[in-house]
């Protein structure tokens, strides 16, 4: 009975190992549909760095939210968000857009002015809320950014965008 209790001790201890890693350090998403063309297309998959802004701990009603080792969302930043709750229509299911993908184009201190769709970032003005971000799609037509939902607040970030591993459309079987 010892000789397979070893195998199950490694194979917990590796998934255990994989679930931290996966929960904590990094994650895999893929891109559906078009709303991140050009940068971004249909099946990319991408890599999100989920330490870039500090070790994000978010207690699910436990524990109160705190980011460890923190670091500030910079302006150009491609970041991976989730919708603040109650940002949307009642009618809107938010599961069904997931985890969101978009450029920080201000960060707090700036003053955001839209303008003709244009979002015009003049300086560092105190007047922007602390811990709120503006960020916005990379295309215009994806609707689920600052413009449609106001500011992100800094406990949606989940992380950067590091870069895309490989695009699922583009792999075939032989």
């Amino acid at each position: 009975m010892a000789g397979w209790l070893k195998y199950v001790i490694a194979f917990a201890s590796a998934f255990a190992l994989m679930l931290a890693v996966r929960t904590l350090v990094v994650s895999v998403h893929v891109v559906t549909g078009d709303g991140l063309a050009p940068l971004y297309t249909d099946g990319d998959c991408l890599l999100i760095n989920r330490c870039s802004y500090g070790l994000r701990i978010e207690g699910n009603g436990l524990l109160p939210y705190c980011r460890l080792m923190r670091q500030p969302v910079e302006r150009g930043d491609i970041v991976a968000f989730n919708i603040p709750s109650g940002s949307l229509n009642r009618h809107d299911d938010v599961s069904s857009y997931g985890l969101m993908i978009a450029r920080c184009k201000a960060v707090p201190g700036d003053t955001i002015h839209t303008a003709g769709g244009l979002t015009i970032v003049p300086g560092l003005v105190n007047c922007a809320k602390t811990d709120y971000y503006w960020l916005e799609a990379v295309n215009d037509k994806n609707p689920v950014d600052s413009r449609y939902l106001g500011s992100i607040p800094e406990q949606n970030i989940i992380g950067r965008v590091v870069s895309v591993l490989y695009n699922r459309k583009n792999i075939r079987l032989q």
